[in-house]
Parts: structure tokens; sequence; C-alpha cells
């Protein structure tokens, strides 16, 4: 974070939040011309500050009611069922984050599903076989709190 002025914290800061801004918008925002506002922000994509940018979409709209954290525990820490944990588990679409994590447990998982009965299938199928699975925790979220909070830079 030390190559970062005070003006790329304010194009990232803007961003995070409105990240369809118009780069005339974001130049009059942060003070500097058109052109300035886009060579700051090609620089801060280029090296690798901005991972991408999209739409945030509403779940229960489209069917995805159900979230869900999975705690998973291992049978072996080692780095080969790492690896090939890992692998597996980036190819499993309804995986929405999988984090190692310390503690108690090896992994934590996300995922938003339709219902309980379509977990059910997708703990059954799919996270059981994952490789090197030894035991599960699943915590059904009841409320969602915060969620896609920014960074605060």
């Amino acid at each position: 974070m030390s190559e970062l002025d005070k003006i790329d914290r304010r194009i990232l800061n803007i961003l995070q939040t409105e990240g369809r801004i118009a780069n005339i918008e974001l130049a009059e925002r942060i003070g500097l011309s058109a052109t300035a506002a886009g060579e700051r922000l090609k620089r801060l994509m280029k090296d690798g500050y901005i991972e991408g940018f999209g739409a945030r979409l509403v779940p229960e709209k489209l069917g995805y009611g159900l979230l869900v954290f999975v705690e998973v525990l291992l049978d072996k820490t080692t780095p080969d069922v790492f690896d090939k944990f890992a692998q597996a588990v980036r190819r499993a679409p309804e995986v929405l984050e999988c984090h190692m994590v310390a503690g108690g447990f090896d992994y934590l998982i996300k995922t938003r599903l339709p219902d309980m009965t379509t977990y059910r299938r997708f703990l059954g199928s799919i996270l059981l076989s994952l490789p090197g699975v030894k035991e599960t925790r699943t915590y059904a979220v009841m409320e969602e709190v915060k969620n896609n909070g920014p960074l605060s830079l």
C-alpha cells in the first residue's frame, strides 16, 4: 500500500461502492482531468489493486435464498491433501468462497443454494466427496447483517 497516494486511495474508495461511475464523474470527484483519472485507473488495474468489476446480484430474487457456511476438517494436513482439496473445490461451481483457516478446522466454505433440500444433496454428492474430507459442520445463515463492506482505505 505504500505506492498508493491520497488520490489513488480516493479512487479505490469510490470504486468500491460505485463501480459503474463514469470516468468524467470520477475525475471531477478526485479533482483531476478525465485523462489523468483514466491513467491512474489503468495503473491501479495493471498493478493488481483492482481485481475486476461486476454487478452485485440479489440472490433471493434469483432463487438462491439459502446462505450456508461449512467448516471442513480434513483427514490429514499434508501439502498433497491440501493441494488435491483445493483443486477439487475450485471446480465446484456451488462453492462461492473457500478459505484455509487456522483453528479447529481446515477450511471454511461459503455457498448459496435454493433451499435446505438442495444443500443436503450438495453436501452428500459434492462436499463429502472432496478429497481428504473427514468431517463437516454446517451453519445456515438466518440473517445477513452486513455483506460486501468496502475495505477501509
